[in-house]
């Protein structure tokens, strides 16, 4: 019967990793985590933190809800900002997504 069924046969022992072996692969892991994910995020967060910093009464924003603004008065941490004729709102500061141009919204 031994024809149809192959013998079993133990391998050689193979040879033990070292650590450096097991470490590299955890290493190079966190690295390309680090450059495609961490990196940018940090960046972006640190743009942004700026850009909110920077704001002045005067300018056009646009916030997260999506709502077109100008800016009436600058407080510690929200904004007064005009978004129509006699309608003032008062918005957090961080949930300014971006600064447009001057004249944008007069011009929509």
């Amino acid at each position: 019967m031994s024809f149809f069924i192959s013998d079993a046969h133990a391998q050689d022992a193979g040879q033990a990793a070292g650590p450096l072996e097991l470490i590299l692969p955890l290493l190079l892991m966190f690295a390309i985590f680090y450059f495609l994910l961490i990196r940018p995020q940090q960046k972006k967060a640190k743009e942004h933190k700026g850009m909110v910093e920077a704001l002045n009464k005067g300018d056009e924003i646009v916030t997260s809800g999506g709502l077109l603004a100008k800016i009436t008065d600058v407080d510690e941490n929200f904004l007064t900002c005009k978004i129509s004729a006699n309608v003032e709102v008062k918005i957090q500061r961080f949930a300014v997504t971006s600064v447009l141009p001057k004249g944008t919204i007069k011009s929509l």
